[in-house]
């Protein structure tokens, strides 16, 4: 049994990460640590895991207890707890801040995208977990870039639930502004481009062009629609091809030969992924749970190829039907 503990639980990834936690058959979560909620029942936070848990915020850090810590804090936090505390070299971390996806000096950490890196994580015991974003974005265009095809400029729009922008309101986050309606933000300059770029670049080496990503303020609460379109010489029979064949493998990854939909994604750790060829454009349709997929399903997926169990344990979880 993999025992768990969790740093900065308050938040919307935190209360998705212990939901899938308490539910897995193959783990056991120990402490979820909060200091402004040390005391309180954790459905005092997130109620929806009322009748699922009586345990209680702590602001203990029992790192004897457990294998794996998982941090989801606030950018900038994790980097700054792990100047300040003596974490175990033992431990495997599992970090959903965006503290180290960037390839630095001195970062030990893997980049936990396991559609791209997945031996690499089965051997580390550091792993970053990438943004929602990023995830979504990377997951519609690696294969081209595995077959070296982005010779063009790529133009990406996608819509993101309120949910992503975490669960401290703000202007654009209440529910009088955000319903009914739309807006941009960030255009052009994203901090997940830097992320998104490096894994393709990766396998891609020569890619340069701009990716011209214009994100959007949706008003849902949770998942991510992407639109990526680009030059594609091939035919529609040869994308689908190396796109079926670049997931083959990859347990949460499905290609559909039928338009998508964002529904068919909450709730569970899909991407679902679909192509259209018009003219000599190839079309890239991308959807995720922003908080699953996106966030605490893929911790989750990294915990378990980091002690070799199943990629999909704890983590079959359906969509609604409606």
């Amino acid at each position: 049994m993999i025992k768990a503990g969790i740093i900065g639980g308050a938040g919307y990834t935190a209360g998705e990460l212990i939901r899938i936690l308490i539910n897995h058959p193959q783990a056991e979560l120990v402490f979820v640590n909060s200091g402004s909620n040390a005391g309180n029942k954790l459905t005092d936070v997130h109620g929806g895991l009322s009748g699922d848990t009586d345990m209680r915020f702590t602001d203990r850090l029992p790192y004897g207890e457990i294998d794996v810590l998982f941090f989801c804090t606030a950018h900038g936090d994790t980097r700054k707890f792990m100047e300040a505390n003596d974490v175990p070299g033992r431990l495997k971390i599992i970090d959903l801040s965006a503290d180290h996806r960037l390839e630095a000096e001195g970062n030990d950490f893997v980049y936990g995208l396991p559609e791209l890196n997945r031996e690499e994580i089965k051997k580390s015991s550091r792993i970053a977990n990438p943004g929602c974003f990023a995830t979504a974005i990377q997951l519609g265009l690696l294969p081209l870039a595995k077959a070296g095809l982005l010779n063009s400029e790529i133009h990406v729009n996608a819509i993101t639930g309120s949910t992503g922008a975490g669960v401290k309101p703000s202007a654009t986050s209440h529910f009088s502004w955000r319903e009914n309606n739309i807006s941009v933000y960030k255009a052009f300059g994203h901090q997940h481009l830097a992320e998104i770029r490096q894994s393709l670049t990766r396998l891609q080496a020569d890619f340069t062009a701009d990716i011209n990503f214009i994100p959007v303020r949706g008003n849902f609460t949770r998942g991510i629609f992407a639109s990526a379109y680009l030059n594609f010489a091939g035919a529609m029979e040869d994308a689908e091809k190396l796109y079926r064949d670049f997931y083959r493998d990859r347990p949460f990854v499905f290609v559909s030969d039928k338009n998508i939909d964002l529904k068919q994604a909450v709730n569970t750790n899909k991407c679902l992924l679909h192509l259209e060829k018009h003219g000599n454009k190839l079309l890239v349709l991308s959807c995720i749970d922003n908080l699953v997929k996106g966030a605490s399903g893929q911790a989750v997926h990294n915990m378990n190829l980091i002690f070799g169990l199943d990629e999909t344990e704890g983590l079959k979880m359906k969509a609604s039907a409606f």
